[in-house]
Protein backbone atom coordinates (compact mmCIF):
# COMPACT_ATOMS: atom_id res chain seq x y z
CA UNK A 1 0.00 0.00 0.00
CA UNK A 2 1.36 2.95 -1.02
CA UNK A 3 -0.56 5.13 1.28
CA UNK A 4 0.64 3.65 4.38
CA UNK A 5 2.56 5.49 7.11
CA UNK A 6 4.85 2.85 7.30
CA UNK A 7 6.36 0.64 4.11
CA UNK A 8 7.17 -2.58 4.68
CA UNK A 9 9.84 -4.21 2.16
CA UNK A 10 12.64 -6.93 1.86
CA UNK A 11 15.28 -5.70 -0.04
CA UNK A 12 17.60 -8.95 0.66
CA UNK A 13 17.42 -12.28 2.10
CA UNK A 14 16.72 -12.05 6.16
CA UNK A 15 16.22 -8.75 6.18
CA UNK A 16 12.92 -6.39 6.56
CA UNK A 17 13.48 -2.53 5.55
CA UNK A 18 10.56 0.00 7.63
CA UNK A 19 10.59 3.47 6.19
CA UNK A 20 8.35 6.28 7.81
CA UNK A 21 6.08 7.47 4.88
CA UNK A 22 4.75 10.78 6.10
CA UNK A 23 6.36 12.77 3.15
CA UNK A 24 3.70 15.35 3.88
CA UNK A 25 5.07 15.71 7.42
CA UNK A 26 8.62 15.42 6.89
CA UNK A 27 7.86 12.23 8.41
CA UNK A 28 6.28 13.46 11.80
CA UNK A 29 6.12 11.05 14.87
CA UNK A 30 2.50 10.98 14.90
CA UNK A 31 1.12 8.73 17.38
CA UNK A 32 -0.24 6.27 14.75
CA UNK A 33 3.37 6.19 12.69
CA UNK A 34 5.02 4.83 16.54
CA UNK A 35 2.08 2.31 16.87
CA UNK A 36 2.50 1.52 13.54
CA UNK A 37 6.40 0.74 14.07
CA UNK A 38 6.14 -0.65 17.09
CA UNK A 39 3.83 -3.32 15.83
CA UNK A 40 6.32 -3.86 12.62
CA UNK A 41 9.28 -4.59 14.60
CA UNK A 42 7.47 -6.75 17.52
CA UNK A 43 7.07 -8.96 14.08
CA UNK A 44 9.94 -8.67 12.61
CA UNK A 45 10.98 -9.94 16.07
CA UNK A 46 8.74 -13.23 16.13
CA UNK A 47 9.89 -13.47 12.53
CA UNK A 48 12.31 -16.59 12.22
CA UNK A 49 12.61 -15.49 8.30
CA UNK A 50 14.45 -12.05 9.95
CA UNK A 51 17.26 -11.54 10.92
CA UNK A 52 18.08 -8.09 10.77
CA UNK A 53 16.04 -4.77 10.37
CA UNK A 54 16.48 -1.42 7.87
CA UNK A 55 14.96 1.24 9.44
CA UNK A 56 14.93 4.19 7.07
CA UNK A 57 12.63 7.50 6.14
CA UNK A 58 14.25 7.65 2.33
CA UNK A 59 16.40 9.26 0.29
CA UNK A 60 15.22 12.90 1.24
CA UNK A 61 13.98 12.70 4.88
CA UNK A 62 14.56 10.32 7.87
CA UNK A 63 12.11 12.04 10.90
CA UNK A 64 11.76 15.71 11.51
CA UNK A 65 10.35 15.07 14.76
CA UNK A 66 7.10 14.55 16.76
CA UNK A 67 3.88 15.49 15.11
CA UNK A 68 3.83 19.37 16.57
CA UNK A 69 -0.06 19.52 16.14
CA UNK A 70 -0.27 16.61 17.97
CA UNK A 71 1.90 17.63 20.96
CA UNK A 72 0.01 21.21 21.19
CA UNK A 73 -2.89 19.56 23.02
CA UNK A 74 -0.85 17.82 25.68
CA UNK A 75 -0.88 19.10 29.52
CA UNK A 76 0.69 18.39 32.38
CA UNK A 77 -1.79 15.58 32.69
CA UNK A 78 -1.86 13.98 29.17
CA UNK A 79 2.23 14.23 29.58
CA UNK A 80 2.28 11.92 32.43
CA UNK A 81 0.27 9.65 31.12
CA UNK A 82 0.89 9.51 27.22
CA UNK A 83 0.65 6.24 25.75
CA UNK A 84 3.85 7.26 23.73
CA UNK A 85 6.00 6.53 26.55
CA UNK A 86 4.77 3.26 25.93
CA UNK A 87 5.30 2.59 22.63
CA UNK A 88 8.84 3.86 22.49
CA UNK A 89 9.71 0.70 25.12
CA UNK A 90 8.22 -1.48 22.65
CA UNK A 91 10.72 -0.21 20.00
CA UNK A 92 13.47 -0.03 22.11
CA UNK A 93 13.02 -3.66 23.28
CA UNK A 94 13.01 -5.15 20.04
CA UNK A 95 15.94 -7.59 20.07
CA UNK A 96 17.40 -8.06 16.58
CA UNK A 97 20.29 -5.76 15.31
CA UNK A 98 18.34 -2.28 13.70
CA UNK A 99 20.41 -0.12 10.97
CA UNK A 100 19.29 2.78 10.74
CA UNK A 101 20.11 4.74 6.84
CA UNK A 102 19.55 8.51 7.67
CA UNK A 103 19.22 10.98 4.94
CA UNK A 104 18.15 14.58 5.49
CA UNK A 105 16.88 15.52 8.69
CA UNK A 106 16.39 13.69 11.68
CA UNK A 107 15.18 15.84 13.90
CA UNK A 108 13.52 15.46 17.37
CA UNK A 109 11.77 12.27 17.69
CA UNK A 110 13.31 11.37 14.56
CA UNK A 111 16.97 11.74 16.38
CA UNK A 112 15.52 9.70 19.42
CA UNK A 113 14.19 6.69 17.29
CA UNK A 114 18.26 6.96 14.90
CA UNK A 115 19.46 6.34 18.70
CA UNK A 116 17.70 3.20 18.87
CA UNK A 117 19.27 1.66 16.18
CA UNK A 118 22.34 -0.31 16.70
CA UNK A 119 24.68 1.02 13.72
CA UNK A 120 23.63 4.42 11.60
CA UNK A 121 24.60 5.46 8.53
CA UNK A 122 24.42 9.11 7.56
CA UNK A 123 24.26 10.75 4.06
CA UNK A 124 26.45 13.18 3.56
CA UNK A 125 23.95 15.95 3.72
CA UNK A 126 22.46 14.75 7.00
CA UNK A 127 21.41 16.86 9.86
CA UNK A 128 21.10 16.02 13.48
CA UNK A 129 19.48 18.25 16.33
CA UNK A 130 17.39 18.12 19.33
CA UNK A 131 15.40 21.40 18.77
CA UNK A 132 12.47 20.63 21.38
CA UNK A 133 14.04 23.83 23.36
CA UNK A 134 12.71 26.41 20.33
CA UNK A 135 9.41 25.33 21.38
CA UNK A 136 9.43 25.61 25.25
CA UNK A 137 10.15 21.50 26.05
CA UNK A 138 12.47 19.23 26.41
CA UNK A 139 13.41 15.92 24.60
CA UNK A 140 10.78 13.31 25.58
CA UNK A 141 11.91 9.74 23.87
CA UNK A 142 14.94 9.82 25.42
CA UNK A 143 17.16 12.37 24.18
CA UNK A 144 18.63 13.72 27.52
CA UNK A 145 19.97 10.33 28.14
CA UNK A 146 20.75 8.69 24.51
CA UNK A 147 22.44 11.64 22.98
CA UNK A 148 24.72 12.12 26.20
CA UNK A 149 25.81 8.33 26.60
CA UNK A 150 26.81 7.66 22.79
CA UNK A 151 27.89 11.34 21.98
CA UNK A 152 28.91 12.37 24.95
CA UNK A 153 28.17 15.16 27.34
CA UNK A 154 29.59 18.48 25.42
CA UNK A 155 27.74 17.18 22.22
CA UNK A 156 24.54 16.60 23.74
CA UNK A 157 24.21 19.98 26.03
CA UNK A 158 25.28 22.23 23.04
CA UNK A 159 22.18 20.55 20.79
CA UNK A 160 19.90 20.28 23.51
CA UNK A 161 20.52 23.53 25.47
CA UNK A 162 20.67 26.08 21.85
CA UNK A 163 18.52 24.14 19.52
CA UNK A 164 21.82 23.61 16.65
CA UNK A 165 21.51 20.99 14.40
CA UNK A 166 24.58 18.94 13.82
CA UNK A 167 25.86 18.25 9.77
CA UNK A 168 27.03 14.06 8.96
CA UNK A 169 30.36 15.06 9.79
CA UNK A 170 30.30 15.98 13.46
CA UNK A 171 27.95 13.21 13.67
CA UNK A 172 30.01 10.74 12.47
CA UNK A 173 32.92 12.23 14.44
CA UNK A 174 31.08 12.26 17.97
CA UNK A 175 29.78 8.13 17.65
CA UNK A 176 26.43 8.88 17.07
CA UNK A 177 26.71 7.27 13.41
CA UNK A 178 29.09 4.39 12.50
CA UNK A 179 29.92 5.67 8.72
CA UNK A 180 28.90 8.45 6.07
CA UNK A 181 27.95 7.15 3.09
CA UNK A 182 27.27 8.49 -0.03
CA UNK A 183 23.85 6.11 -0.78
CA UNK A 184 23.08 5.76 3.05
CA UNK A 185 20.02 3.90 2.05
CA UNK A 186 22.09 1.10 -0.33
CA UNK A 187 24.49 1.09 2.24
CA UNK A 188 22.29 0.76 5.31
CA UNK A 189 20.80 -2.69 3.39
CA UNK A 190 24.36 -3.67 2.73
CA UNK A 191 25.50 -3.80 6.82
CA UNK A 192 21.70 -5.49 7.28
CA UNK A 193 22.66 -8.03 4.47
CA UNK A 194 26.00 -8.98 5.71
CA UNK A 195 24.53 -9.10 9.35
CA UNK A 196 21.68 -11.47 8.29
CA UNK A 197 24.45 -13.72 7.03
CA UNK A 198 25.85 -14.01 10.20
CA UNK A 199 24.73 -16.72 13.04
CA UNK A 200 21.37 -14.95 14.19
CA UNK A 201 21.91 -16.16 18.27
CA UNK A 202 25.26 -15.03 18.42
CA UNK A 203 24.27 -11.63 16.53
CA UNK A 204 21.25 -11.42 18.98
CA UNK A 205 23.36 -11.97 21.93
CA UNK A 206 26.15 -9.89 21.10
CA UNK A 207 23.53 -6.69 20.35
CA UNK A 208 22.54 -7.20 24.00
CA UNK A 209 26.18 -7.14 25.40
CA UNK A 210 26.88 -4.12 23.66
CA UNK A 211 23.81 -2.33 25.35
CA UNK A 212 24.48 -3.72 28.25
CA UNK A 213 28.00 -2.23 28.69
CA UNK A 214 26.71 1.26 28.84
CA UNK A 215 25.42 0.79 32.39
CA UNK A 216 26.91 -2.40 33.63
CA UNK A 217 30.15 -2.48 35.91
CA UNK A 218 33.06 -4.47 34.03
CA UNK A 219 33.36 -7.36 35.89
CA UNK A 220 29.43 -7.91 35.60
CA UNK A 221 29.57 -7.57 32.07
CA UNK A 222 32.58 -9.81 31.70
CA UNK A 223 30.72 -12.42 33.72
CA UNK A 224 27.67 -12.28 31.00
CA UNK A 225 29.90 -12.38 28.28
CA UNK A 226 31.06 -15.40 29.56
CA UNK A 227 27.93 -16.98 30.15
CA UNK A 228 26.71 -16.31 26.51
CA UNK A 229 29.70 -17.49 25.22
CA UNK A 230 29.15 -20.78 26.71
CA UNK A 231 25.60 -21.17 25.69
CA UNK A 232 26.67 -20.40 21.46
CA UNK A 233 29.37 -23.40 22.16
CA UNK A 234 26.37 -25.48 22.38
CA UNK A 235 24.51 -24.52 18.99
CA UNK A 236 24.42 -25.87 15.99
CA UNK A 237 25.79 -22.80 14.24
CA UNK A 238 28.96 -22.88 16.57
CA UNK A 239 29.16 -26.49 15.16
CA UNK A 240 28.66 -25.02 11.51
CA UNK A 241 30.75 -22.08 12.17
CA UNK A 242 33.74 -23.84 13.02
CA UNK A 243 33.14 -27.12 10.36
CA UNK A 244 32.86 -24.35 7.69
CA UNK A 245 36.42 -22.03 8.62
CA UNK A 246 38.30 -25.89 9.12
CA UNK A 247 36.86 -27.00 5.74
CA UNK A 248 37.55 -23.40 4.15
CA UNK A 249 34.10 -22.61 2.81
CA UNK A 250 31.13 -20.38 3.52
CA UNK A 251 29.10 -20.70 7.09
CA UNK A 252 25.40 -21.27 6.37
CA UNK A 253 24.03 -20.75 9.86
CA UNK A 254 20.06 -22.02 10.96
CA UNK A 255 19.76 -19.88 14.18
CA UNK A 256 19.66 -22.88 16.04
Amino acid sequence: MTDAILLIDEPAPYVRRLTLNRPEARNALSSPLLVALAEALEAAGDDANIRAVVLTGGAKVFAAGADIKELATRDTVTGLLDARTALWGRIRRFAKPMVAAIDGYALGGGLELAMHADIAVAGPTAQFGLPEINLGFIPGGGGTQRLARIAGQQLAMKLILTGEFADAKTAHAAGLVAEIAEDAQLRGVEIAAKIAQKAPLAARLAKELVLAARDTPLETGLAFERKAIAALWGTDDFKEGVGAFLEKRKATFAGK
